[in-house]
């Protein structure tokens, strides 16, 4: 079975307040659960906001780094999971229910190499 990335996309911005967030994220949880019953689990993250990541970019053979995301948008990475798939059909399947749950955010399905 080939994996899958499922990148979740987010708004920049606080989140939204807990009682908003909370019941997302305990379907979410559920939605993990069914992957993980199914065999398609493979594992998930949450990151931090963009202004916690350091940007490593070479120069002339020495690291120089760079405070905050590698881009500047109005959207960035939230977190992601990596799923098992037969074929891409099934990963969009994974992908499809996961923006139904987190709607309106972007989810991204992308091989892994």
């Amino acid at each position: 079975m080939r994996q899958y990335l499922l990148s979740v996309y987010q708004p920049d911005g606080d989140p939204p307040p807990p009682e908003v967030l909370g019941p997302i994220m305990a379907e979410l949880g559920n939605l993990n659960e069914e992957m993980q019953a199914a065999g398609a689990w493979v594992f998930a993250a949450g990151l931090h906001p963009p202004s916690t990541a350091t940007v490593v970019r070479d120069k002339d053979g020495d690291a120089v780094l760079t405070d905050g995301p590698f881009t500047e948008g109005k959207e960035h990475l939230g977190g992601f999971t990596i799923i098992r798939a037969s074929d891409l059909d099934e990963a969009l399947s994974w992908g499809g229910r996961m923006a139904a749950v987190l709607a309106p955010l972007a989810i991204e399905v992308r091989p892994i190499a």
